[in-house]
């Protein structure tokens, strides 16, 4: 089955919108043709829509919103009652399929919005969405446009290439050139990384692109998004070992702690 992460770039090299794909297969006896559906942040799906349909050209493409379906994501967990292994399936708009980006993501369920997700998949439970969001922030997970803004992040700096997310052997595509030549450089100097907050955080919490900075005062990156004392910040690589914090107007500073994931690959950590 069909399930990579994609996204699409600017001709800056940055990112336009981030997505998961999943392959549409027809139900038995039904003659229609494969597709597609494309999952995205909800505030962007508009404008995904036209910039597909902008690039059809003279393709014979339909290209239509869903409404009607609805997307859960399936956390694992040890708990005896989640430890049976679950079974991937595509029929019609249901589609169950293990998330594109990392095992420690689980499943991800597309599904009429009529139809209960815990009767599709036993044993499971209904969580917060901050719970979801936490769990991704914690992992090194960015997604949507908080965590990916149009037009700023780039895409290996954002570990897309870890993802599922990025292809280096397929044909040109927009944003390529700088992609390819930074990868096969191999000099990333940034990257996207979890972080811990610590400390008396401001009743607006942390805003995006507030500064990072070392011990000694100096720039370390900047914090991207985050969900209560965790979140994500792009730093340099060089100096995430030591002390970070950020100035905050209402409680002086705040401590940052920043982690690399155990599931990304070895050669990177």
């Amino acid at each position: 089955m069909s399930r990579p992460q994609a996204g699409f770039l600017w001709r800056h090299h940055r990112f336009s919108v981030d997505m998961l794909c999943f392959l549409r297969v027809p139900e038995a006896g039904v003659d229609a043709a494969a597709g597609f559906f494309l999952e995205c942040d909800i505030s962007v799906a508009h404008t995904l829509q036209k910039h597909l349909v902008f690039h059809r050209i003279r393709r014979k493409v339909e290209v239509e919103l869903c409404p009607e379906l609805g997307v859960w994501a399936m956390l694992p967990s040890t708990s005896e009652v989640h430890r049976a292994p679950l079974q991937e399936k595509a029929e019609g708009a249901t589609i169950l399929t293990a998330d594109p980006r990392t095992a420690c993501m689980g499943w991800r369920l597309l599904t009429p919005k009529e139809s209960s997700a815990l009767y599709l998949v036993p044993g499971s439970r209904h969580g917060d969405l901050r719970d979801y969001h936490r769990h991704r922030y914690r992992q090194g997970i960015p997604e949507g446009v908080r965590d990916l803004p149009p037009g700023v992040a780039l895409p290996l700096e954002s570990n897309l290439a870890f993802m599922n997310g990025v292809s280096f052997t397929k044909g040109c595509y927009v944003g390529q050139e700088l992609t390819a030549r930074t990868y096969h450089m191999g000099v990333i100097r940034k990257r996207l990384f979890p972080v811990q907050l610590c400390g008396p955080l401001p009743a607006a919490g942390i805003a995006p692109g507030t500064p990072v900075l070392t011990e000694s005062g100096k720039a370390a990156g900047k914090f991207r998004a985050g969900e209560g004392d965790v979140g994500l910040a792009l730093l340099q690589t060089e100096k995430i070992k030591g002390p970070l914090y950020i100035k905050s107007s209402e409680s002086g500073h705040v401590a940052l702690s920043a982690s690399v994931p155990a599931w990304w690959p070895k050669a990177t950590k």
